[in-house]
């Protein structure tokens, strides 16, 4: 059984930075397309940020785009999210998973920012 574990999260201030940290248990990311997702209380989960196999694509939503940068290390089955000038709106948990997803959700990680 895969398991996903997001770290990183916290709360910052608006216009702060954070970066998430999300490790497989599993050789998984080398042939997926990898995922951040968040979701807000109320609100259905969103994809936030995706990058392919070999790092060369990547896709964001305009909510985040220029702010949030996706990267991973094959080598140490770890996918990054770096947050910049983040907002309230931007305060969710976050989650890593394949696109589509296909394992289990881990517990996410809680990023609140404060205005």
């Amino acid at each position: 059984q895969v398991q996903l574990v997001e770290s990183g999260g916290g709360l910052v201030q608006a216009g702060g930075s954070l970066r998430l940290s999300c490790a497989a248990s599993a050789r998984i990311f080398s042939i997926n397309i990898m995922g951040w997702y968040r979701q807000a209380p109320g609100n259905q989960r969103e994809l936030v940020a995706t990058i392919d196999g070999s790092a060369r694509t990547n896709y964001y939503p305009d909510s985040v785009k220029g702010r949030f940068t996706i990267s991973r290390d094959n080598a140490k089955n770890t996918v990054y999210l770096q947050m910049n000038s983040l907002k309230p709106e931007d305060t969710a948990v976050y989650y890593c998973n394949t696109l589509p997803s296909y394992y289990p959700w881990g517990q996410g990680t809680q990023v609140t920012v404060s205005s």
